[in-house]
Formats: C-alpha cells, sequence, structure tokens
C-alpha cells in the first residue's frame, strides 16, 4: 500500500519545510473579529459599486423610508408645539406689552408675582374645583354607559352613535344652551326647581352652583366619546375568559370587577390622563357661561379659571409676561398630575398583581392538598372541576395583566 504525504505549505523559510513538526507549517493563519469586520466592509462597499441604479434607489427606500414617514410628525410638533413651548418660557422672563414687544428683562420676577397674587390662587382653586366635579361623574358614568352598550341589546349602533353625539356639538353651542338653561331668572333649572317648590338658585353668582354648572357642561359633553374608548377596551377582553369565570359560578357584577376592569386598566389610564389635561385647560365653557359679565370669570371671579385668568392677563391687562409664566405654572402643574396619575395607577397594579399570586397560590396549595378554597374537603369530581375551573380562571387574568 502506498502512502501519499501532501507537503506543507511554503512560507517562505527554509527551517520550518520538510518534516511538517514546525510551528509555522501546515497551519492557516488566525484570523481576528477586527479582520473578519474589515472583510465584511471591503465586500459590501464591492457589492455596492455592483449595484444598479434601480437596486441603490430600493436599498435608499428601505433605510430612509421610515424617517420619512414619522418626519411630518415631528416637524409639526416642532412648529406648532415645541417653538411655541420654548419662546413662552423666553417671554415670561420679560416684562412683554402686547403692542411695544419685549421691555424690561425680569427673569424670574413674573413668576414671584404671580405666585403672590390672590387671583392666580382663585383661579387655580376654581380650576380643581370645576375639574374634580367633571372629572369623576364623568368617568365613572363612561364607564357605566360603556358597560351596557357592552352587553348584546338591540340597536348596538344606533346607541353607539347616540352617546358620541353631543361631543360633535361644537363648544360654543353648548355652553350658550347651558347658559340659557342656568339664567338664574328665566332659565329651565330654575323653573323647573320652582315647579316642585323649590327656591332657585344663582347660578351663576354664587361659586359653588357655577362651578356645578360649568362641570354639568363638560360631563355632557365629553362622557359619551370616553365610553365608546373605553366600550372598545372591553371587546378587546378575550371572551373566554368571562366564559370560565361563569362556569365557576361568577356572576356579571363579579365578572366586570375582577375581569373586565384589570383588563382595561391601560385605557382606563389614557381616559384619566387625558381628562386631567382637558379639564385644568378649560376655558370656552366658563368663558361663555354668562356673557353679560365684563369680568371674565363672573363678578366675583367666582368661577375663572386659570386659562381665563391666563387670556385675561394676556388681551385685556396685555402683560404677555406675566401670562406667559402663569401658561409655564400651569404646564406644569398638568405634568405633575400626569406623574401622579400614573404612579397612582402603577402601584394599584401591582399591588393587584401581588394579590392575584397569594390568591392563586392558595388555590393551588388547596387542590393538592385535596381541599376546596374554604378548606373543606372536595373528593368530588364537580368540586375539582370547580377548583381546576377558578385555577384557570386566575390565570388567565394573571396572563391578561402582564
Amino acid at each position: 500500500m502506498t502512502t501519499v504525504t501532501t507537503p506543507p505549505a511554503d512560507t517562505g523559510s527554509g527551517a520550518n519545510s520538510g518534516s511538517g513538526t514546525g510551528t509555522g507549517s501546515g497551519t492557516a493563519p488566525k484570523r481576528t473579529p477586527g479582520s473578519d469586520r474589515d472583510e465584511r466592509r471591503r465586500q459590501d462597499r464591492a457589492s455596492r459599486h455592483n449595484l444598479t441604479f434601480g437596486q441603490r434607489i430600493s436599498r435608499f427606500d428601505v433605510k430612509a423610508s421610515p424617517y420619512f414617514y414619522v418626519a411630518p410628525f415631528f416637524i409639526l410638533f416642532g412648529l406648532v408645539g415645541l417653538f411655541p413651548l420654548i419662546y413662552t418660557f423666553v417671554v415670561s422672563l420679560n416684562k412683554w406689552n402686547l403692542l411695544t414687544g419685549p421691555g424690561e428683562w425680569v427673569g424670574l420676577g413674573n413668576y414671584v408675582t404671580e405666585l403672590t397674587d390672590p387671583f392666580f390662587w382663585n383661579s387655580l382653586f376654581n380650576t380643581m374645583s370645576i375639574f374634580l366635579l367633571s372629572a369623576i361623574p364623568q368617568l365613572i358614568g363612561a364607564v357605566f354607559i360603556a358597560a351596557i352598550l357592552d352587553q348584546n341589546i338591540r340597536s348596538k349602533t344606533f346607541w353607539r352613535m347616540s352617546v358620541l353625539l353631543p361631543y360633535v356639538v361644537t363648544p360654543v353651542a353648548v355652553t350658550l344652551i347651558f347658559s340659557s338653561a342656568f339664567d338664574e331668572k328665566y332659565g329651565l333649572i330654575n323653573n323647573l326647581l320652582q315647579s316642585f317648590h323649590l327656591s332657585p338658585i344663582n347660578w351663576k353668582t354664587e361659586t359653588f352652583p357655577s362651578h356645578v354648572a360649568i362641570a354639568s357642561m363638560v360631563n355632557w359633553r365629553w362622557t359619551g366619546y370616553n365610553a365608546l374608548i373605553l366600550l372598545a377596551a372591553m371587546q378587546a377582553v378575550p371572551r373566554d375568559i368571562h366564559e370560565s369565570a361563569a362556569l365557576d359560578g361568577a356572576g356579571s357584577f363579579r365578572r366586570f370587577f375582577s375581569i373586565t376592569l384589570p383588563s382595561i386598566r391601560p385605557t382606563m389610564i389614557f381616559v384619566i390622563v387625558t381628562a386631567t389635561i382637558g379639564g385644568l385647560q378649560i376655558f370656552t365653557e366658563p368663558k361663555l357661561f354668562n356673557p353679560s359679565s365684563a369680568t371674565p370669570g363672573g363678578p366675583q371671579r367666582q368661577y375663572q379659571t386659570t386659562v381665563l385668568y391666563l387670556w385675561d392677563m394676556a388681551f385685556n391687562r396685555q402683560n404677555f409676561g406675566r401670562a406667559s409664566a402663569i401658561a409655564w405654572m400651569l404646564f406644569l402643574i398638568i405634568v405633575v398630575f400626569g406623574v401622579l396619575n400614573f404612579l397612582i395607577s402603577r402601584r394599584i397594579a401591582s399591588t393587584e398583581s401581588r394579590m392575584l399570586k397569594r390568591r392563586t397560590a392558595r388555590q393551588i396549595a388547596a387542590h393538592r392538598s385535596g381541599k376546596d378554597c374554604n378548606g373543606n374537603d372536595s373528593d368530588d369530581s364537580d368540586g375539582s372541576a370547580q377548583t381546576e375551573g377558578g385555577l384557570a380562571l386566575a390565570a388567565a387574568s394573571e396572563e391578561k395583566r402582564a
């Protein structure tokens, strides 16, 4: 038998040739990650050099199209959002008049002046009062309406369009109608109260009644809109979870509070944040609630909100510096409220998640020990099936929250 031996490659030195026992013979040069990257770059440059014009256009389209798609939003935001915000801060540092323009540089003097102005704190109190009177009933009513529309009722489309009709009406028309209805002498509300032998209410001259009247406008217009958003979230909840809970013996109210509400928590956070922003920026309703009043917000400023006070400072007193300072303080207040809503909702979610895990662990331990959730023996198959159904329901709910 003949053995063929392949001689090692010549490395340019005769000392390592022949036997192949030298360290430099028969071994390929080691490749480092840097050399691999350089090789790939050379290959990419070569491939790009050989591309046709159409292939280059297609390659550019794949890389640049996403940036072109999102560019309009950032351009518009920079023009109508970011630039006015920065420019308003610059104006707030000056003694700025509407007609003469920029004047003396005062720094944070406008902020200090507003923080010591009782009219500013009065407007902030009115804003918070109207916001609470409108946001809380609005959210409760929206959840209630969404829960009804989520049921199997007749003419679903008609009722869904009906709750959206108040949102379609312009705020000016809504304010004028409600202003006439809440008129102190000839208004519909006081006429109805007098028909039941009740004394009329001073809706436009007293503080709390005026806040209730303005909050009713906001609730009438925005409740249906928020209800449709919550309805869309409720319909996205898997129906098999409700069916499993129903088979396990859970009633409609128990399913609603244990499955539906926890499942729509992200949408609830969105609705709460948008309602907070809109409530703290309310302007049209208090501005047109009493058109005959010479002072914006009532004769004693009893329902003058912060935005209305800002408008009065800018266009009636022509002090744009202080008005810009008010705008920035309101912006910071809205940011604080948004952060608080986020932290509270996350805290509630984490607490409920821990409680659900403990409940699931107890059910699993009871199932393995042959007892039901109440500690009784469960030898029958029905009890075992119910326990398994409860475990499946708890696991599905936990997976949905995650």
